[in-house]
């Protein structure tokens, strides 16, 4: 009877174990459950066509797990990165005008998933204004002398600029980068080259200088080069520009992704202490022509900032002899 008893009274304990058990094993997976990955960012909502667009989300995942992206209803011009979730592409003037709407950017760890808010990107239309060129040749250069012309030109939407020549002399060089025309003839080359042509394309519209022509002129008598010819002084000192391009940054001096990008500094000057400084407070620009420089060598360099005013370090100090 005393048995009977003990054993009776050890079946519930076994049965409480077994609910407690349970009960443990249910819980566990509510724990894994709550660690979602998480996902912030503000996607600029507006673009004007031809220029670069970019989106960088941030994400974490506190379980330390790898994550992967994925977007919805992605605009036809972008491309996306599904180990960043990068979004970033340059919209056509001709096709992608308009809304593209709907978007979502996803962040999943494999177990979980973290969405931003749905968004629109507005793509706006390519202004009809052709770029700018300008600059007067030099009409003459003697045998044996350097000859050298670089028209002055900007783009006043922003895009880079491209440059070809119609009709140039056999004996000279063009930079299609920078529009310069340049080179040495010899006594083989004296004689008249007419209808030379330079236009400044962006890619869309363009825009040409007057026709010109160089007169080669024989070398002196006796092959002795003439002294160069200086002109008489003005009252304001002629000027020119220089045009400046880069390539906006993506990561920031640890490696990790850029995302807080607010513009750039440029400082230049006539020597390498550079006296002068220009803010951009637009991230989003690759290109500035500077106006307003006498002829002389310049100096630049340039900073990126973020939206906290932090910069990068400078980059390396670049001369260029301004002629016109």
């Amino acid at each position: 009877m005393h048995h009977s008893n003990s054993a009776g009274a050890a079946r519930p304990r076994r049965t409480v174990l077994r609910a407690l058990s349970t009960a443990v094993l249910l819980s566990s997976p509510w724990v894994v459950a709550s660690a979602t990955p998480v996902l912030s960012g503000t996607p600029p909502t507006s673009i004007t066509a031809a220029h670069y667009y970019a989106f960088q989300p941030v994400a974490s995942d506190s379980a330390g797990k790898k994550l992967t992206f994925a977007i919805a209803n992605k605009p036809s011009w972008a491309q996306f990165d599904t180990s960043t979730g990068r979004l970033y592409g340059t919209p056509l003037p001709q096709s992608h005008v308009g809304t593209f709407a709907n978007i979502s950017v996803s962040a999943s760890d494999g177990a979980s998933r973290a969405t931003l808010p749905s968004f629109s990107i507005n793509v706006l239309p390519l202004p009809n204004t052709p770029p700018v060129i300008a600059g007067t040749p030099t009409a003459t250069v003697t045998a044996g002398q350097a000859y050298a012309f670089q028209p002055a030109a900007r783009d006043p939407n922003g895009l880079r600029l491209a440059f070809v020549i119609s009709n140039k002399p056999a004996w000279a060089t063009f930079n299609s980068a920078t529009g310069t025309l340049a080179g040495v003839p010899t006594a083989a080359n004296v004689g008249t080259y007419s209808n030379i042509i330079i236009t400044a394309y962006d890619g869309y519209a363009k825009a040409q200088l007057p026709a010109f022509g160089i007169s080669v002129r024989p070398a002196g008598t006796g092959g002795l080069t003439p002294p160069p010819v200086t002109p008489p002084p003005t009252s304001t000192p002629p000027s020119g520009s220089a045009t400046l391009s880069w390539t906006p940054p993506t990561e920031t001096t640890s490696g990790t992704l850029l995302t807080n990008l607010a513009g750039y500094n440029i400082y230049y000057g006539l020597n390498p202490s550079l006296g002068h400084k220009i803010t951009l407070a637009n991230p989003g620009l690759t290109r500035y022509v500077i106006s307003g420089l006498v002829r002389a060598t310049w100096y630049f360099q340039m900073t990126a900032y973020d939206t906290a005013g932090v910069e990068s370090p400078p980059t390396p100090v670049e001369s260029l002899l301004v002629t016109q």
